[in-house]
């Protein structure tokens, strides 16, 4: 029997258009237990904008839990019901395209329409109240921050309207009013980087080089049960938008699992392949001590020296930044998850951080670990998580 799915969404922007940003809270129908929530601030927008952007968010998230499940959606927006039943026209040409795409994510008659007023939407209209709050300081929406599933349960409907009206919502535990650190921090939406180590392949456990001019190994069953691992953890989370991998087969198939789960595409992305460690592809670093002892201590003292017929540090941290940069300008404002490995995850840390070249060194990353980097548009970056192996505990 197919599961059944309550997706409750909301948008909201202030000041029309203004800041806006969406929620949505996909629940199970029999039992009322919630199974994902989605938000995010998505610049300046009109309110019915916000509105389809939480619609879609809700629906994806539905899909990714389990595609084949019957989704009834219940939204206090009159338009977006009556335009996606069919029963309105829908005239405005920003509405058309969100429209066709929320009709898209799921089969059509998968899924039903609802009105219900703002009172019984409380949920998701914190939910889009406090990814609006975390764009206004230059945030993306965290899911560990959130209170909207206590707030929706304890808040009444004109205190979550009367802070709407007023720009404010209380501020989260532990959050001040700086967005990074810095007073003058740019206070737009950043680009965030959720970056994923590919899972364990044979050659992880023996701690051997496994770089661009090796074997290109697979993943081991340990790797691919790893990655579904990851993938549970972002379905459930839901805020990531788009996949970027390396073009290797390990982070191929790391982030073709995640993908599937999401329901996006994988772009490939040549500059966060892994560096060519060249002769000592496929070697233990004792191994390579002892038949390239001169090499290799050149190699640990300067970023510039490449192993034998392999590539330097140096060069890995110049593709890598030229990818950085043109992923960022691809997916401006949005949350992209970047399969790659342990190289391309170090240097794209080390670069937000200011960090000299030798403290890639001094980084110990896991297989499939989780690290993320926020990048705002005035230049500045913000590392807001590093080596995440909680998920596959």
């Amino acid at each position: 029997m197919a599961r059944t799915f309550t997706v409750e969404a909301d948008g909201g922007s202030r000041g029309n258009p203004g800041p806006a940003g969406y929620g949505a809270v996909v629940c199970d129908s029999a039992t009322g237990e919630v199974l994902a929530e989605a938000a995010e601030f998505i610049g300046t927008h009109t309110n019915n904008v916000a509105e389809y952007r939480g619609l879609i968010a809700g629906l994806r998230a539905a899909r990714a839990l389990d595609p084949e499940a019957q989704v009834r959606v219940r939204m206090d927006s009159k338009l977006v019901v009556e335009q996606m039943s069919g029963r309105w026209k829908i005239k405005h040409p920003d509405m058309r395209p969100l429209a066709a795409e929320a009709r898209g994510i799921l089969p059509p008659a998968q899924v039903t329409y609802e009105w219900i007023p703002r009172e019984k939407n409380k949920h998701a209209d914190r939910l889009a109240n406090e990814a609006m709050d975390a764009g206004k300081r230059g945030r993306q929406w965290e899911p560990s921050r959130s209170t909207a599933a206590l707030g929706a349960a304890a808040a009444p409907a004109a205190a979550a309207a009367s802070a709407a009206a007023a720009d404010e919502e209380p501020e989260p535990l532990g959050e001040s009013d700086t967005a990074v650190g810095w007073g003058d921090a740019d206070m737009g939406t950043p680009t965030t980087f959720v970056l994923l180590r590919h899972g364990e392949t044979p050659l992880t456990p023996e701690k051997r080089f496994s770089g661009s001019g090796g074997t290109d190994p697979e993943l081991s069953e340990k790797g691919l049960w790893q990655a579904r691992r990851a993938a549970d953890l972002l379905a459930e989370r839901g805020t990531v938008q788009a996949v970027v991998s390396s073009p290797l087969k390990r982070t191929r198939q790391t982030a073709e699992i995640v993908a599937q789960r999401l329901g996006l595409d994988v772009r490939i992305e040549e500059g966060v392949r892994e560096t060519d460690f060249g002769a000592w592809e496929g070697l233990t670093f004792g191994e390579v001590k002892e038949r390239f002892p001169e090499e290799l201590t050149a190699w640990l003292a300067s970023p510039k020296v490449a192993p034998p017929g392999g590539e330097s540090f140096a060069a890995t941290a110049r593709r890598v930044a030229l990818a950085r940069d043109k992923m960022i300008a691809r997916h401006a404002g949005r949350t992209v998850l970047v399969v790659t490995h342990v190289t391309p995850v170090k240097t794209l840390l080390r670069l937000a951080l200011g960090a000299p070249p030798e403290s890639l060194f001094r980084m110990e990353l896991s297989a499939a670990a989780f690290s993320a980097v926020a990048y705002f548009a005035d230049g500045n970056a913000s590392v807001r998580l590093f080596n995440d192996t909680s998920h596959l505990r």
